[in-house]
């Protein structure tokens, strides 16, 4: 395990950089079309869902409820009708209608861009107020989903014993540039999809190999 911050932000750097030649494109895999309240919505269904079936759901959904005023005035079991594939459903639809709720009576159909308020609207969390802060406000912010926590681990940034989110998120607040924070942890991602996974990650072939503390040992 690497012991020095200094070395530690000196090879996270040299990770955002190869990412950056890997993923010149940083894209949330949420596909939200630019509409902050349905990054919102997506975020909140994503949790323990994957953002692929978030996606296909989502497109339902949006037809049905494209914005938020008419989210608020829709039918409850509709709303759990058409999350169910979601998983949690019912707690989900709750949290995207009286969210949906609230943004139209307490903020004027805008979204706040303070991780204080977004963290006031039922089911957000951390993760899903960086997401919003990063790619809507453009906002240094890190989004601590699985992918993040796994490979950062495996990198050396911290123990891979570490799982707690918040923790995670601040470790990595003190390590990275933080304006590069959003678009690393969308790459991350996409290179935990591709070459990084859980079960069975490709280290003979991986572009990180010799920036990766697991791969070193």
């Amino acid at each position: 395990m690497i012991k020095s911050k200094r070395e530690k932000r000196e090879r996270l750097a040299l990770v955002v950089e190869r990412l950056k030649e890997i993923y010149p494109e940083s894209v949330c895999a949420l596909e939200y079309g630019g509409d902050p309240w349905k990054l919102l919505v997506m975020g909140r269904l994503s949790a323990q869902c994957t953002d692929a079936r978030v996606n296909i759901v989502c497109k339902e959904l949006f037809a049905k409820y494209p914005n938020f005023a008419a989210m608020a005035d829709a039918d409850l079991a509709d709303i759990e009708r058409i999350v169910m594939p979601c998983g949690l459903y019912r707690t989900k639809a709750a949290n995207i209608k009286d969210s949906s709720v609230m943004l139209r009576d307490s903020f004027g159909g805008v979204l706040p861009d303070t991780m204080e308020e977004l963290l006031l609207f039922p089911g957000v969390g951390r993760k899903i107020a960086n997401l919003l802060l990063g790619d809507v406000f453009g906002k240094g912010a890190i989004v601590c989903d699985t992918h993040c926590i796994r490979i950062c681990g495996r990198l050396g940034m911290y123990p891979e014993s570490l799982k707690d989110a918040v923790k995670i998120e601040y470790i990595l607040r003190d390590l990275i540039d933080i304006n590069e924070g959003s678009d690393f942890c969308h790459r991350i991602v996409t290179f935990g999809r591709e070459v990084c996974t859980a079960r069975a990650p490709k280290c003979g072939e991986c572009p990180l190999g010799e920036l990766c503390e697991k791969y070193r040992k």
